[in-house]
């Protein structure tokens, strides 16, 4: 009795927050988060403000736990995916990360807008920092350091090709997306492992 007892209360749970984050992403598709009150969550989702806090502190708590839920998920996606295959690569760690993207397109394109945070896009893009770092200086002489910088500046502008892949309905296929990604970040790799005087 205790077991489905407390298996109900956990369905309960999970219903409670599941409705609570389709009204907060339904408004937040409307209206910036500052807009936004725990009111019309709550009247959008049919809970009471009581159970809302039971929860989440205040709206922005529930974006941390919509993002970090995000997160964990490709994480844990692509943890399973290294179990299966023990030599993985940029690419296809890359290409995984876009199509759990393309899943999830919805979600991930409120989250990667204005309306979500930087700090999400940034963390996003690091899940695959260790793999892609130990691949570009693996087998070349190019430092560490060099290639962190290489990285940081590709971060932002893989945000915004992953932004316009969002846009443009995602008519590029993963891998495509994948390999430009990857491409754009060893070509700035070659470069510097050039070291040749920038003609002016």
């Amino acid at each position: 009795m205790l077991v489905l007892k407390s298996s109900k209360i956990d369905r309960r749970v999970k219903y409670t927050r599941m409705v609570l984050k389709e009204s907060f992403i339904d408004l937040l598709e409307k209206k910036d988060i500052s807009q936004i009150t725990i009111k019309e969550i709550c009247e959008n989702a049919d809970i009471n403000r009581a159970t809302f806090y039971a929860h989440y502190s205040d709206q922005y708590d529930l974006l941390r736990k919509i993002e970090d839920e995000f997160i964990d998920s490709i994480r844990d996606y692509l943890d399973e995916l290294g179990q299966k295959n023990n030599k993985e690569n940029p690419v296809l760690l890359t290409e995984k990360i876009f199509e759990y993207i393309k899943e999830n397109a919805k979600l991930c394109k409120l989250l990667l807008s204005e309306r979500g945070g930087l700090n999400f896009q940034k963390r996003v893009m690091m899940l695959v920092y260790d793999t892609v770092i130990n691949e570009l200086t693996g087998n070349s002489n190019i430092s560490k350091e060099d290639a962190e910088y290489v990285y940081s500046f590709t971060i932002t502008g893989c945000v915004g090709i992953v932004q316009k892949w969002l846009d443009d309905d995602m008519k590029k296929s993963p891998r495509f997306m994948a390999e430009m990604v990857i491409k754009l970040t060893i070509g700035l790799i070659n470069l510097l492992k050039a070291n040749k005087p920038i003609k002016y």
